[in-house]
């Protein structure tokens, strides 16, 4: 999984639909991160953690856009969730990935 190129990201957001963008430590880098609605938590969606070039080096996030509004579940390896964020339309929330959280399972190898 090589890191994204530098330049604009766009993001499907407007209206009631926002976006979440979750960073964490490089050791995440091809881990899968699920995210749910907090009323739903078996409607689960996923992306992996990315090595994205940013101005003065190398982030590692999760960008996970075309969210409805509302509150979301951020699940780590476990039955509970991690946390809970709100997630505006037209908006972009942040979570920053605690050091000690274990992810969910590794899709690629890195």
């Amino acid at each position: 999984m090589a890191p994204s190129g530098q330049g604009t990201v766009m993001l499907n957001i407007g209206g009631n639909v926002g976006a979440l963008i979750i960073g964490t430590p490089a050791r995440l880098h091809g881990h899968e991160i699920e995210v749910s609605p907090v009323d739903a938590p078996s409607q689960r969606q996923h992306a992996a953690v990315r090595a994205r070039y940013v101005r003065g080096g190398v982030t590692y996030c999760v960008v996970i856009d075309n969210l409805a509004e509302g509150r979301y579940a951020i699940w780590a390896d476990g039955p509970e969730p991690l946390t809970e964020v709100e997630v505006r339309g037209g908006a972009v929330a942040e979570f920053t990935w605690p050091e000690n959280a274990v992810p969910g399972r590794k899709l690629l190898s890195v």
